[in-house]
């Protein structure tokens, strides 16, 4: 079986995969790293979940040189939550070289981000709205980057981004390095592709493992007006540890909520119509694990990478094939069983059987009797050794103890910061940082109490928004 050591990484970036215990390569990694290593454009197309970050991130944390501080390599997202996911990724495989990895996306404040670019950021992840509002104010300099990739591009081409992609790719040098990485591969995206690539090398994960292996799929036909007590009889058979249910639009969206809300669930919603503050109060409580259940609209759960995501069911069909696999790619993440449902009505059939010939995967009647037991189903913490995008281990019934941080809004300091500077110097997962609010000049967190003390001790000092980290325990 092929290591990281045999691909041919550096060392710095091997002691990296090392300290957070990475060893072996996903399929997209192996056969993805080697080509990037050696300089040429490269087009990979896997799901989501599969470990792309990692396939682009590691070749580029081994070029990228600390020593230079022009941005060296740029990172376009669709969305401001895949920008923070492959952010925090990208700085744990930098972190031996000492590589600055500069977070930009719109919904925040852009003289902060502008800020940092001024201090520095040898690779700057983005959203291209925001890269390219950064470039037009001259914030953002890109003629000496060498590296750029386009992360699910047919999600950009789904948000009508590309003709902006389009742009900020016409200010790079010619001689850059390119890789595109998508779940599916529309005409509009090989366009692309055929214009600002090099003679690409194209990895491409089978069709046969286009969705998830590990995700269960399930289709359940049902008339239009019983559908809303078929999903209360499924999430009570099911019993998901955390569930996200897809609707066509905002309307429906907001409809179904309510209507579980009032039935006593605890769930929330999730659409674009929703302001950025609402949006990421939401993503915070469903990712603390607070809110079980998210309804959600497709261009709202774009980028969504929560680990514990037991269940995706599709309360309404996709638009498409496409969407379908994005959608169940939700779940069954970094090594964890899924299961996913689809509802259909009688109408619809033709719908299905197309998802069904395009992910290569026969959905299984869904019945009471068919599920499994719900502790077959729950995450349960583990270490894995495939650095997916983002891989974390569930904490549960620990005792936690709050934080009190001298610094907030007004000092340019966001939930993020916050937890990366208490993870990095805590040694902790992600997930360990809990209920973190920024107030204008203070910040909270909690974290596991045997490790407040020592994560007081050693994160004093880091900085955060340009500024020395000063923080201690609150009274319990």
């Amino acid at each position: 079986m092929t290591t990281f050591a045999e691909l041919g990484l550096s060392e710095p970036v091997l002691a990296a995969l090392h300290d957070v215990g990475y060893s072996e390569p996903s399929p997209i990694q192996e056969q993805a790293i080697p080509h990037l290593l050696q300089g040429l454009d490269v087009i990979g197309q896997a799901q989501t979940g599969s470990g792309k970050t990692a396939a682009f991130g590691l070749p580029m944390m081994n070029h990228v040189d600390p020593s230079d501080p022009d941005v060296q390599a740029l990172v376009l997202t669709p969305t401001r939550e895949l920008c923070i996911q492959v952010t925090q990724a990208l700085r744990t495989y930098g972190a031996r070289k000492g590589i600055d990895v500069v977070a930009v996306f719109g919904g925040a404040p852009i003289r902060s981000q502008q800020a940092q670019l001024r201090a520095g950021g040898h690779v700057v992840v983005g959203t291209v709205g925001r890269v390219k509002d950064l470039i037009s104010r001259h914030s953002l300099m890109l003629h000496a980057c060498r590296f750029v990739v386009l992360d699910e591009a047919d999600e950009m081409l789904d948000l009508g981004f590309l003709e902006d992609v389009e742009r900020i790719l016409s200010l790079t040098p010619s001689s850059r390095q390119t890789a595109l990485f998508s779940a599916t591969m529309p005409p509009e995206i090989q366009r692309l592709a055929d214009q600002y690539l090099y003679d690409p090398v194209v990895v491409k994960v089978k069709a046969a493992t286009l969705t998830v292996d590990s995700v269960e799929q399930f289709g359940l036909e049902v008339a239009s007006k019983d559908k809303v007590a078929a999903l209360v009889d499924v999430l009570e058979a099911e019993r998901p540890t955390q569930a996200i249910i897809f609707c066509r639009t905002k309307i429906r969206c907001d409809q179904l909520y309510r209507t579980l809300r009032d039935k006593g669930m605890n769930v929330k919603a999730l659409h674009g119509d929703m302001s950025q503050g609402a949006r990421d109060g939401v993503m915070i409580s469903f990712k603390d694990g607070r809110t079980p259940l998210l309804v959600a609209t497709d261009v709202a759960a774009r980028g969504l990478d929560i680990s514990t995501v037991s269940h995706v069911i599709n309360f309404d069909v996709p638009n498409s094939p496409d969407v379908y696999v994005h959608r169940i790619g939700r779940t069954g993440r970094v090594g964890r069983s899924g299961r996913a449902i689809t509802f259909y009505e009688a109408r619809q059939r033709r719908e299905v059987e197309a998802i069904e010939a395009h992910s290569g995967v026969q959905l299984a009647p869904w019945a009471k009797d068919a599920r499994v037991p719900a502790a077959t189903v729950r995450a349960r913490p583990r270490r894995h050794s495939k650095p997916h995008d983002v891989e974390r281990d569930t904490v549960t019934e620990l005792t936690l103890r709050k934080l009190i941080i001298a610094g907030g809004h007004a000092d340019g300091i966001e939930p993020k910061d916050i937890v990366h500077a208490l993870t990095s110097a805590g040694g902790l997962d992600g997930e360990a940082v809990r209920n973190v609010r920024v107030l204008a000049r203070f910040s909270f967190a909690e974290v596991p109490a045997p490790d407040a003390d020592r994560i007081v001790e050693s994160a004093a000092g880091i900085e955060v928004g340009g500024r020395p980290l000063q923080l201690e325990l609150a009274r319990a």
